[in-house]
């Protein structure tokens, strides 16, 4: 079995088992009972959602830019997992929450009652996930990494997954791959957690990455990009009963996370790290504004977010080998639907 080494750095999610799934027992009992999905309730429709530190999730972005005319959101605290704040949606602490596909896949297959709704983040040529090791560093070549320390923001989720693909690409046999050692580190503090020694690799995306690149002294081992090219990286789902209670309001929050995909897109740079800057205090949260610099794009390939099965099966094969399903088993349209996307008419 692969080591993995657990941080003290403080965490506070909603839930402890960032890097595990809820069992369906578990899941079921926290979830809100199905009697309560009925019919459209009237008037404003309250979305709970965890957030980032100093970052801007695009459902806050779409509140903002006023795509949601009936739906108030609610902040109910951050969070550094994906799994974690999927696990929040599935029992009924948020309502809505984002991840990597293979822990989307994972969450569901263990009974959650959660459908993905839009993809909310991905990987091109100039926003991806790099790992990166110190200047002087000796690791140069994927073998280099047996019995080293890669820093991860949680277990069994995308950066899990690349790491693992990347040395199976790269020859190292399942022996060889279980003896990389994987640490849970809270992004923001992964950096320095390098520069350090605490660990020899870091995964670093966006701000994080581009700040730690404009500091110097690091240096880029291989990403995400280089091994797949641009793709879809994770979904927000949506609970099955909030869905079946709130379709309009499945339907609006939907489309205007799709809208701000396009509106970061097609928007000058500077106005949309202006915009992040000014939504970041205005909320308040004695945060950080200075990495918003580094913004360089939305990331996600698909027009309006929407979701492919390829979205999914590109993890297949890990998702396997990981012991998440057996061959032949993933099935893509049960886990996912474009219904409430209304950019998916006349996405190409």
């Amino acid at each position: 079995m692969r080591t993995t080494y657990r941080s003290s750095l403080p965490h506070r999610p909603l839930v402890a088992l960032a890097s595990g799934v809820l069992p369906l027992t578990l899941v079921g009992a926290c979830a809100l009972p199905s009697s309560e999905a009925s019919t459209e309730s009237k008037g404003p429709v309250t979305v709970r959602y965890q957030g980032s530190a100093n970052a801007v999730g695009l459902q806050e972005l779409a509140a903002d830019l006023g795509y949601f005319p009936t739906i108030r959101l609610k902040w109910v605290g951050n969070t550094t997992s994906g799994p974690q704040d999927i696990q929040s949606a599935a029992t009924g602490q948020t309502d809505v929450g984002g991840a990597f596909s293979g822990a989307v896949v994972k969450l569901i297959k263990a009974g959650a009652p959660v459908k993905a709704v839009v993809n909310y983040y991905g990987e091109d040529a100039k926003s991806f996930n790099g790992f990166y090791v110190k200047e002087d560093s000796p690791i140069r070549t994927p073998r280099d990494l047996i019995g080293k320390k890669i820093a991860v923001n949680t277990l069994g989720a995308h950066a899990e997954a690349v790491i693992d693909t990347y040395l199976k690409k790269n020859g190292l046999t399942p022996q060889e791959i279980d003896h990389v050692q994987l640490v849970p580190l809270p992004p923001n503090d992964t950096e320095l957690a390098v520069r350090r020694g605490q660990v020899d690799v870091g995964t670093l995306s966006g701000v994080l990455q581009d700040h730690a690149i404009a500091t110097g002294g690091l240096r880029s081992l291989f990403s995400d990009y280089a091994l797949f090219g641009a793709f879809n990286g994770g979904q927000y789902v949506l609970r099955d009963d909030f869905i079946a209670k709130h379709p309009a309001a499945a339907k609006e929050f939907v489309t205007g996370v799709a809208k701000a995909i396009e509106w970061e897109r097609s928007t000058p740079r500077a106005e949309v790290i202006a915009r992040f800057t000014s939504i970041i205090e205005k909320r308040g949260r004695n945060e950080k504004t200075d990495n918003l610099k580094y913004w360089k794009s939305v990331g996600i390939p698909s027009k309006g977010g929407v979701i492919s099965d390829e979205d999914f099966t590109r993890w297949e094969p890990w998702l396997v080998d990981s012991g998440i399903l057996t061959a032949g088993e993933l099935q893509p349209s049960k886990l996912y639907t474009n219904e409430f996307n209304e950019l998916a008419q006349d996405a190409s």
